[in-house]
């Protein structure tokens, strides 16, 4: 199994939109669920300019709003909330016989179980600038201590930290993961002239790949940008995080069960690893896009996390750009036109 993007991502832009509207279905009607409001603006948009009537809400897909569907074979689906295989059911029930979900990733619901129920799923593709932009700041922060100077700046300490930062000119990054996104963040660490060496089942680009352990006993710091799966829940378990060089640094944006948090958090406190940026958490729903600011949070190796000096945390937001979010819009509504077109010519 391929360790970089999965093969059903739609083309980031179609060839020619007035040819796949030209073919569709005069108003195709398509509920979004999960619709924060900045991504219902933009369907409000864009959907009606491409020949689309959209129904849109807040709340994500559930059994008790699967009335909303009714008379779309479509519906846009979003990455924040698990759907549960009766929902999945419900769905076909209601006729629904398409899922685009605005993520890469499809680990908020059950692929397999869809299509046996009669519903394609795809993805969408945006911007892989985004996240390898993001990563190249959080590899950059961590290896600078910037979490341990801002907090000593905010107190007014103005000291220089005692511990020195590192160059990345210096060091080798192990890129795990070399789909569009691992390959862009590839593409920004050549400039900065360290070594990277990188690993994938499935090698599709121009790097220097090397077996899974010994990445990481090169790696000075390893990021990891594969989908989650079976194979690669827990990719860095305990064992593999043992394997690990003193001092390597972790970046995540990927998600979060890639990375075994029970064995991070001691192998942090330890010194063994001299930190982690993580912008995906285990346990993280529920609590990254909430104001948690006035109720306890359950998730205890967060809490201990968020106490660490060497450790940045962000909630899920390294996708979160202006064109990425463009982007996701847009092919959501091109992925339902072309499967309503697909449709057509299969009637």
């Amino acid at each position: 199994m391929s360790y970089s993007e999965p093969a059903r991502t739609a083309a980031r832009r179609p060839r020619s939109l007035a040819s796949w509207l030209s073919s569709a279905a005069p108003r195709t009607g398509l509920t979004i669920y999960g619709c924060g409001q900045d991504e219902a603006a933009l369907f409000r948009e864009t959907a009606p300019r491409l020949g689309v009537k959209p129904t849109i809400t807040a709340a994500a897909v559930s059994e008790a709003n699967i009335d909303l569907a009714l008379g779309n074979r479509c519906i846009s689906v979003g990455h924040k909330a698990r759907i549960t295989n009766s929902t999945l059911l419900a769905l076909s029930q209601a006729g629904v016989t398409y899922i685009s979900t605005r993520s890469i990733g499809y680990n908020h619901l059950d692929v397999e179980y869809a299509e046996s129920v009669g519903i394609s799923v795809e993805n969408v593709a945006y911007s892989p600038d985004s996240v390898a932009d993001y990563t190249l700041m959080l590899m950059l922060m961590v290896l600078r201590n910037a979490q341990s100077t801002i907090r000593r700046a905010d107190a007014r300490d103005y000291r220089l930290n005692e511990v020195r930062g590192r160059e990345l000119r210096d060091l080798t990054v192990g890129v795990i993961g070399t789909g569009r996104i691992g390959a862009a963040v590839m593409d920004r660490l050549r400039g900065f002239g360290c070594r990277v060496v990188a690993y994938d089942n499935h090698p599709k680009t121009s790097a220097d790949y090397v077996p899974l352990d010994e990445l990481l006993q090169l790696s000075d710091v390893v990021t990891l940008h594969t989908p989650l799966t079976v194979d690669t829940h827990h990719l860095l378990n305990g064992e593999r995080i043992g394997q690990l060089k003193h001092g390597v640094f972790i970046v995540n944006t990927g998600r979060g069960p890639l990375l075994d948090t029970e064995a991070l958090v001691p192998a942090l406190e330890s010194g063994n690893l001299g930190g982690a940026a993580l912008d995906v958490l285990e346990g993280e729903e529920g609590i990254f896009y909430v104001d948690c600011s006035g109720k306890p949070i359950e998730n205890k190796a967060l809490l201990r996390l968020q106490e660490l000096p060497n450790v940045i945390i962000s909630p899920h937001t390294a996708y979160y750009t202006d064109r990425a979010l463009s982007d996701t819009v847009e092919n959501s509504v091109v992925n339902c036109l072309k499967f309503e077109n697909r449709k057509q010519q299969w009637i």
